[in-house]
């Protein structure tokens, strides 16, 4: 990682942050990793109430979603074959819980190439406009996944309705032999995700959608088992609204933190009023207002805040070592790499109109 550097403007605004780095102690969820070396070079004059930065050149790529990208690649390609697989049984077989299983095999390849895409628009550099790129990208791609997921799963409750009334002959021994092998692919299909749904939304939505599909195959296992050995074809319909019903609250937990997100809400993890305990607890700070913590995408926390520091902070040329000490706190206690400060005196605020305190 490069060392940080003074942003030596001529102008009103001088900005004080990091960009996106490994983490160091505990914080919002996924965890970051240690900060970088600081060198603080000679500041110019700071007028009270102007903002500071310093950073690494705001490059907000390289998300954790892309880190995975060849598990994730894999995944889609296994699902895919397991969906065209599964379509071919059901036309054999006349299950709906195979049925149900290759919808889900199907969005699962839809969400996971989304997913790809996402990865690759967050890889690109920020640009002015789009000033931390296209990492936005990935949530949007949790989004459509979570809401392809909610689709189906009230496709297959429907549909399991209607057939518990008039249940239709199924193939049960073919049954058992599709089951087992989406079930086999499933499995490998967690074992390449296990690692990156602890580190990205993405990846996560992915994992729990190749789980529920492992919970799929073992239905249709199951399912094939009962009516062989006692001709009970209720067993389909009654297999694919559990199927349904499985799939909810898992999705809707992921909708949740998409939302969370989309909203800019703080970080999961990060509680405000210990970040405002820990600053003030600074020789120097009197007061901190105006804090704001989001999340651009997993594993990208970012923390704005005004700061009201003693006369001699400004007038001493004390700004810089003041800009170290905060960014160090927030890195070290909460693991938040990319902050923004506005350094004031007292009776500054007095002018300023903040959305919340």
């Amino acid at each position: 990682m490069t060392a940080h550097e003074n942003h030596r403007g001529t102008g009103r605004e001088r900005r004080s942050g990091s960009g996106p780095g490994p983490h160091a102690g505990t914080g919002p969820q996924p965890l970051f990793g240690d900060g970088a070396e600081l060198h603080v070079a000679e500041e110019p004059e700071f007028r009270p109430g102007t903002t500071s930065e310093r950073g690494h050149g705001h490059a907000h790529g390289g998300t954790v979603t892309g880190q995975h990208r060849r598990a994730l690649a894999a995944v889609m390609a296994g699902s895919a074959l397991i969906a065209v697989a599964e379509v071919i049984g059901v036309v054999i077989t006349g299950s709906l819980v195979l049925l149900a299983d290759a919808a889900h095999m199907a969005a699962d390849v839809a969400g996971t190439g989304l997913s790809l895409l996402a990865a690759y628009f967050a890889g690109r550099p920020a640009t002015a406009r789009r000033t931390f790129g296209y990492a936005r990208a990935e949530i949007l791609a949790a989004m459509a996944n979570s809401v392809l997921l909610l689709g189906m799963a009230a496709f297959i409750v429907v549909e399991a309705i209607r057939r518990l009334m008039s249940p239709p002959a199924v193939e049960s021994r073919l049954l058992i032999v599709f089951g087992v092998i989406a079930l086999a692919v499933n499995a490998g299909s967690l074992v390449l995700l296990r690692r990156g749904q602890k580190e990205s939304l993405n990846v996560r939505g992915a994992f729990l959608e190749v789980g529920s599909d492992a919970l799929g195959a073992m239905a249709v296992i199951v399912t094939g088992i009962v009516i062989t050995f006692t001709g009970f074809t209720r067993a389909d319909p009654i297999a694919s609204l559990a199927v349904g019903l499985l799939i909810l609250p898992r999705t809707w937990r992921l909708l949740r933190e998409v939302l969370d997100v989309l909203l800019e809400a703080s970080p999961r993890g990060m509680d405000l009023s210990e970040v405002r305990r820990h600053m003030t607890s600074l020789n120097g700070v009197r007061d901190v207002h105006d804090l704001h913590a989001w999340t651009i995408t997993s594993g990208l926390p970012v923390l704005s805040a005004h700061v009201v520091v003693d006369p001699g902070v400004i007038t001493d040329g004390s700004c810089a070592a003041m800009l170290d000490r905060l960014q160090e706190c927030l890195r070290g206690h909460f693991d938040v790499e990319h902050s923004t400060f506005q350094l004031e005196p007292a009776g500054h605020s007095a002018h300023e109109r903040p959305m919340h305190e």
